[in-house]
């Protein structure tokens, strides 16, 4: 497992640098997007219609952000539920987008997208909302502003902490640790 700091948007070659439990500094550009927008793009989609906003190579963060106080370039946010936004991911990967954060274990379906597509899933930690809106330098709403929270947003990130759980190998990470659990309790 290793410590890594990637600049956005992704190339397959920082894709396949990654293998699960390894901890990734993101630094860039990541959008902000979850059930709603999700489920506006893949109509987009499916009707071979652009995107409002190109999302090739780039990274989602599952999250809805609460209002900015003054001064603040974001309120609070933190990731939500992944499995939720399962439905979605397979067709977010096949159109090119490159990684997913979030919280939580996610579908087989999701896992084999990961190997096709040369795409990862990170993690980010629920209750770290205050140390993650510190690691946004930059926040504006780019599409579907009528979703309010739900609204797909561009952040600007520095140093934005993540860790790999499903790499391009098909690794998982929460299986790699119960089998180590399994194996310290014997």
């Amino acid at each position: 497992m290793a410590k890594v700091c990637l600049q956005t948007p992704f190339t397959n070659e920082d894709v396949l640098k990654l293998r699960a439990g390894d901890e990734v500094f993101l630094n860039g550009i990541i959008y902000v997007a979850r059930d709603a927008a999700h489920k506006r793009f893949l109509h987009l989609l499916s009707k071979n219609q652009p995107l409002p906003v190109d999302l090739k190579n780039q990274i989602i963060f599952y999250a809805g952000p609460t209002p900015p106080k003054p001064g603040q370039v974001i309120g609070s946010i933190a990731p939500t539920t992944a499995s939720r936004m399962d439905p979605y991911t397979p067709a977010m990967f096949e159109y090119g987008v490159k990684g997913v954060i979030g919280k939580g274990p996610r579908s087989q379906m999701v896992k084999d997208a990961c190997k096709e597509h040369q795409a990862v899933c990170f993690s980010a930690i629920g209750g770290l909302s205050a140390l993650l809106s510190n690691k946004i330098q930059g926040a504006e709403v780019v599409a579907y502003e009528d979703l309010g929270p739900e609204a797909v947003r561009k952040l600007t990130v520095k140093d934005f902490p993540v860790m790999v759980v499903y790499d391009a190998y098909g690794n998982d990470l929460y299986e790699q640790e119960i089998a180590k659990y399994r194996t310290i309790q014997r």
